[in-house]
């Protein structure tokens, strides 16, 4: 994994984390979004050498934006690993951020709301999920079926890992440094299932957890990239999981 990026940006207390792949649409706009809110974040791509040159377009950012970091990997990975991933590099600074932001890059996530996530956060959560179905939150653009499909696997999730959210699965989230240091070398999910195994370990770990409602917006550029075996994975690891106390 090769890193890029400024030398000169002290590390803020808020980092962003977009994981990409065939991004080009969107990357542009989503970077100047973000570095436009007044949280001073850092903004970690982390890429899978996209053949429509998301990577490229992020080079070309950083010469106007010093906040934003490039981490590109020479394999297609899962949103698993890029997670991971995202957090040893983050970790590895010589000033961790406080906070942790995962976000799509699609706008599915409206970037406007990432302060809403930090601001739960600082009253002293572990893990604050972006959540499509608490009270406020909606979900925008998905045809029934696959609303359905999402809510019945969070109902089951929910009984599984026994949490007091409604959205379990939501890869919107704002996590603490303190609990990504505790978890990290806990975590093992190379695709989807990372939503889930991260809050199981909360779970484990008597972390502090809670949601705030989002609006989710289907996709509005380019063709959604979560495959049959992702899908068959995530489901394969909610099944496995189980409300066990001790690990």
């Amino acid at each position: 994994m090769e890193e890029d990026k400024a030398s000169d940006r002290s590390s803020p207390q808020v980092a962003v984390i977009l994981p990409t792949y065939c991004e080009a649409e969107n990357i542009e706009s989503l970077v100047h979004t973000i570095g436009d809110l007044e949280v001073n974040p850092t903004i970690v791509v982390i890429d899978d050498s996209s053949p429509d040159g998301t990577g490229n377009i992020v080079r070309k950012l950083q010469k106007n934006h010093s906040n934003l970091v490039l981490l590109t990997r020479s394999f297609k990975g899962g949103l698993g690993t890029a997670i991971t991933d995202s957090f040893r590099f983050l970790l590895s600074l010589p000033n961790p951020p406080d906070y942790v932001v995962t976000m799509d890059a699609d706008y599915s996530h409206d970037p406007q709301d990432v302060p809403k996530l930090l601001q739960k956060a600082r009253e002293g959560y572990d893990i604050v999920v972006g959540s499509r179905y608490c009270s406020g939150g909606k979900v925008r653009g998905w045809d029934f079926k696959r609303l359905i499909i999402s809510k019945v696997a969070n109902k089951a999730t929910a009984k599984l890992v026994a949490l007091p959210i409604s959205d379990f699965t939501s890869g919107f989230r704002c996590y603490s440094r303190s609990y990504i240091e505790e978890i990290l070398p806990k975590l093992h999910s190379e695709t989807y299932e990372i939503q889930i195994e991260t809050l199981r370990q909360a779970r484990i770990h008597n972390a502090k957890v809670t949601e705030t409602p989002i609006t989710f917006t289907n996709r509005k550029k380019g063709k959604s990239k979560l495959t049959k075996n992702e899908i068959l994975s995530f489901f394969v690891y909610m099944l496995r999981t189980t409300p066990k106390r001790s690990e």
